[in-house]
């Protein structure tokens, strides 16, 4: 972002893992940033809008009010919601976005978190590009899909400038409990807690995929925030796919805790069935001068030290 001007930021969402981490990217380039949120940050000075709910005026008069130069929208449901869910907060949300920004009188630029997820899934060993057919095989990846598609035609219509980072698995400090990572990372930190061996029951860890740190996705999400890649689809990921036991195993070692790690059952979530997933990451290079900057063994450390921290400061 050195080469530009620095803008003034609106991160929809920033209350959130990757939203808090995206701010922080944001600042650290000079960046002016508001966070939006629901449910804002004690402490962090925000703004509290529902975007679902209230009107897209709302949020233009705060745009207005910021001089927002970028909208980031990095809110949306994940893990473990349904289908209504996904519609509302992938779907309905963007919609409130495009209709915001069409409101402000002058370009904002749109930085869309979209998925790989979105794409058809490639077979084994075949890196997905962005000319990967858009064609997702789970509610999520549609959900997301539409959402993109959202940004890109209100581009196409000369609303605003937007651009979609279509990011891969994202791992690092602060993971939710509600990922399969952030699970195994909250098992391991309660068995610290209570000086015990940890026993992890998961799904069977046949998987390999390609995993962001949050960080270089945060870092990805600021470059974009001026770089100029208006109207485009951009992959975000380290382009190599891991095992998911080994990353598993990774943290078990870091955390140094005592650890049986049991898989059973089948997997239910948004990439089961899909048994190898990896991002070509070349034209995020080109377009945004980006790269991933974290190893495997620096993200895992960072979840392990984040997740004692939290610890530390006893139950919420």
């Amino acid at each position: 972002m050195s080469a530009h001007a620095a803008p003034n930021a609106v991160v929809v969402g920033g209350s959130g893992f990757l939203g808090r981490h995206i701010c922080a990217a944001l600042a650290a380039e000079g960046a002016r940033v508001l966070p939006v949120a629901r449910r804002p940050a004690p402490g962090v000075p925000s703004a509290r809008i529902d975007l679902v709910g209230e009107k897209p005026a709302v949020l233009a008069g705060v745009l207005v009010d910021h001089g927002a130069t970028v909208l980031v929208n990095a809110a949306g449901a994940v893990w473990d919601y349904d289908e209504r869910a996904l519609e509302q907060s992938n779907v309905v949300l963007v919609r409130r976005l495009r209709d915001a920004v069409a409101e402000v009188p002058h370009r904002v630029r749109v930085v869309q978190l979209g998925s790989v997820f979105e794409y058809a899934m490639p077979l084994a060993g075949r890196h997905l590009t962005e000319d990967a057919p858009p064609v997702p095989s789970t509610a999520y990846g549609r959900s997301k899909l539409k959402g993109s598609e959202i940004v890109l035609e209100a581009t196409r219509a000369g609303l605003l400038d937007g651009v979609v980072l279509r990011a891969t698995s994202c791992a690092g400090p602060g993971l939710p409990g509600s990922s399969l990572l952030g699970r195994v990372t909250a098992q391991l930190r309660d068995a610290a807690r209570r000086g015990e061996p940890a026993v992890i029951r998961l799904a069977p860890l046949t998987a390999e995929r390609d995993f962001v740190d949050c960080r270089d996705l945060a870092a990805a999400v600021a470059a974009a925030a001026t770089a100029p890649v208006v109207g485009r689809t951009v992959n975000i990921g380290s382009g190599t796919a891991v095992s998911v036991r080994r990353l598993v195993d990774l943290l078990v070692s870091v955390s140094g805790v005592p650890a049986t790690v049991v898989e059973e059952g089948t997997d239910t979530g948004r990439s089961a069935g899909v048994d190898w997933l990896a991002v070509h990451p070349g034209l995020a290079g080109r377009l945004l001068g980006w790269r991933p900057r974290h190893s495997l063994t620096s993200t895992v450390r960072a979840m392990w030290s984040a997740a004692i921290t939290h610890a530390d400061e006893g139950p919420d």
